[in-house]
């Protein structure tokens, strides 16, 4: 019995730390509020997509955090996202 026990007690916490797991992996997708156009846009893995493709065409790092960016290179962003719709997207 106390092999059976020890089993589950593993079994629940191997359960437990996947779904914390689980649960960081979902935090990356958040809404962003875009001022100049006045609308949300959810930062996902599309969105981040678009944003590294900005990122590139317009010689800037791509692995800095967009909430980083100064209000000018956000408003940037926005321009070019809100011209490049989602069926334009490799």
């Amino acid at each position: 019995m106390h092999k059976r026990s020890r089993f589950l007690s593993s079994l629940f916490l191997a359960g437990a730390l996947t779904f914390s797991v689980m649960g960081t992996a979902c935090a990356h997708h958040y809404r962003v509020y875009d001022p100049y156009y006045s609308d949300y846009h959810v930062w996902d893995n599309v969105e981040v997509g678009y944003y590294h493709q900005w990122a590139r065409d317009n010689h800037r790092d791509e692995h800095r955090d967009f909430r980083s960016l100064p209000p000018g290179e956000q408003k940037e962003y926005w321009t070019w996202r809100h011209s490049h719709g989602d069926h334009d997207h490799h």
